[in-house]
């Protein structure tokens, strides 16, 4: 989904789009799906596309809604070298919304934390 710098500013909150489209941080602990424990997909908030199901999140204590692994082939990968830190941006492959960040402290078997702004997600519940 490839839309201009314009139409997404429409389409999103101020907030989405300073994080979403500008690889910006929402501030640790306040994001609303923090402390989401409900059973549902978390999707891209700017497409819809789906990327993690909730068994797969988990209580990292970093501030952020954590996931031990993404759904196939919705999440890209690239190398982020900002803020003299060497680092995985996780983006939404579907529109290259910024996500967050991965690392390699997660629960086993994946070993992986996806460390992901509220933000950038919606919650749709399962019933």
């Amino acid at each position: 989904m490839k839309l201009t710098e314009q139409q997404w500013q429409a389409r999103l909150t101020a907030e989405q789009f300073r994080i979403t489209r500008q690889k910006g941080t929402e501030r640790p602990f306040s994001g609303t799906l923090l402390h989401n424990e409900a059973t549902g997909l978390y999707s891209c908030a700017c497409c819809a596309a789906p990327l993690f199901e909730s068994d797969a999140k988990f209580d990292a204590g970093c501030g952020w809604p954590s996931f031990s692994r993404s759904l196939p082939d919705r999440v890209k990968y690239q190398p982020d070298l900002s803020h003299g830190m060497r680092r995985t941006e996780i983006l939404c492959a579907a529109c290259d919304a910024h996500l967050g960040h991965v690392f390699d402290d997660g629960p086993l078997p994946e070993g992986q934390r996806y460390c992901v702004n509220s933000v950038s997600l919606a919650f749709k519940p399962t019933t």
